[in-house]
């Protein structure tokens, strides 16, 4: 046997079965159209048998009538001829929709992947849970790259009071609203982070005369802005560039600017910071913040999704900069308050500098219920692993024992090796499906 011993061979057998049998698992939508071409396929089969069976009965003996008979096996009990003529019939069937398949898919499926396994994780994610993300930066977007894999069925709200950076001088010179946290959860939600997501993301060096320090994906919402008449046309096109899975909203279509009261060091009296991307940059303690102008109207689309959602998740992300200016635009509160859903938060792993020094997980919900309000979210989530090394004045944001501490917390190892200061987006993910499918679990006050 060339070698091989029999358990081998038998092992690679059982394997190949399996692996084509999982073409017959219940809900990617194949069996129905194998079952369309086997009845086509018999009737054809009936015809041809009714068709050859009078040309047997009515033609002259010839010399072909025993070879005939002998290749039609009839010196079987026809019983057994319809398992045997049967068996290969269905055989040959699938090797031709097997042959087709992988001919027609093949120029579109990544390389080393089967096409089964790309079709059942197609609809597995299409029958996923509806969950709507709210926040912007850099964390919303670890979340989205780990929710992925679960659903498609995902809503990102995101925050559109950025100034800075690329964002800043595109809303400065064009009139947009700042592209840059939506062209984030758009790559992260990309089913296919290879070449033309890196192209979204690429951001030109500085040496790059009037392209400096700007983003090609920013650039490229801009000009579809122009094109389509519409921001959020110009992401919908996006998303449909980066095959997205899932879709990313403004929390609001106007204009806002992020404002702050600022209490400096030394100083009694509070001072007004404008703009998000100075805030952080005072060096003080945030009282409060708010947008002006003030009670902007929210993207309807997001309200919509926001009361038929499954799970409701806040976070993680900046606090003041990413977080609360979707949570202020009043009628995004009162959707998440007036859902059904199973709302979480996602508390920071560590603080930030400028925003949240000091902070504890309890300060993080103070600070989101004085601005907002209370009966916000069901649960929160945060991390309990707390044995890294942090960078140079960043501190591990830790929950407090307080006794009318009035929200479950659910804690977990949240944080990414490489870079303990980050949530893992796998970590992340999975714990949040769980507790979608379980609504409980083990609650840590």
């Amino acid at each position: 046997m060339n070698g091989k011993t029999p358990v081998s061979w038998f092992k690679r057998l059982t394997g190949s079965i399996q692996l084509h049998a999982r073409w017959l698992v219940p809900g990617i939508g194949v069996k129905r159209w194998l079952a369309v071409i086997l009845a086509g396929t018999t009737l054809l089969g009936v015809g041809l048998a009714i068709l050859i069976l009078d040309i047997y009965r009515t033609a002259p003996e010839t010399w072909w009538l025993p070879a005939f008979s002998t290749a039609s096996l009839r010196f079987l009990p026809r019983l057994s001829r319809v398992v045997i003529f049967g068996g290969i019939g269905i055989s040959l069937i699938f090797v031709g929709i097997w042959g087709i398949n992988q001919s027609l898919l093949k120029p579109f499926m990544p390389q080393g992947r089967r096409v089964v396994d790309a079709l059942t994780g197609l609809r597995r994610r299409e029958r996923g849970p509806r969950i709507v993300v709210i926040g912007g930066g850099h964390g919303l977007s670890t979340l989205l790259r780990g929710l992925k894999y679960y659903t498609n069925n995902i809503t990102a709200i995101v925050t559109v009071a950025d100034d800075g950076g690329s964002s800043g001088r595109l809303r400065r010179s064009l009139g947009i609203l700042p592209p840059g946290d939506i062209r984030n959860c758009l790559a992260a939600l990309s089913s296919d982070e290879a070449l033309l997501t890196q192209l979204f993301q690429y951001r030109f060096p500085d040496d790059a005369t009037e392209f400096n320090g700007h983003s090609f994906g920013n650039l490229f919402i801009s000009a579809l802005s122009e094109i389509t008449g519409s921001f959020e046309e110009a992401i919908a096109e996006s998303g449909r560039v980066l095959s997205v899975s899932g879709r990313v909203l403004p929390s609001t279509l106007n204009d806002v600017k992020l404002v702050a009261d600022v209490r400096l060091p030394f100083f009694q009296n509070e001072v007004r910071v404008e703009g998000e991307s100075q805030i952080p940059e005072s060096s003080g303690q945030i009282r409060r913040v708010w947008l002006e102008p003030n009670s902007p109207p929210a993207f309807p689309q997001a309200i919509q999704d926001i009361l038929a959602a499954d799970m409701i998740v806040m976070g993680p992300g900046s606090l003041y900069t990413s977080l609360l200016p979707n949570l202020l635009v009043p009628d995004i509160a009162d959707a998440i308050r007036a859902s059904r859903s199973f709302k979480i938060y996602i508390c920071n792993l560590a603080s930030q500098v400028g925003e949240t020094e000091g902070y504890t997980c309890q300060d993080h919900i103070r600070a989101l219920e004085e601005h907002c309000g209370s009966n916000l979210f069901d649960l929160v989530v945060a991390n309990n692993n707390h044995k890294s090394e942090l960078p140079k004045g960043v501190e591990w944001v830790t929950i407090q024992n307080e006794p009318d501490y009035d929200y479950p917390v659910y804690s977990a190892d949240l944080i990414e090796p490489t870079h303990p200061w980050r949530h893992d987006s796998k970590k992340l993910a999975k714990i949040l499906i769980d507790l979608l499918q379980e609504r409980t679990g083990p609650l840590a006050n």
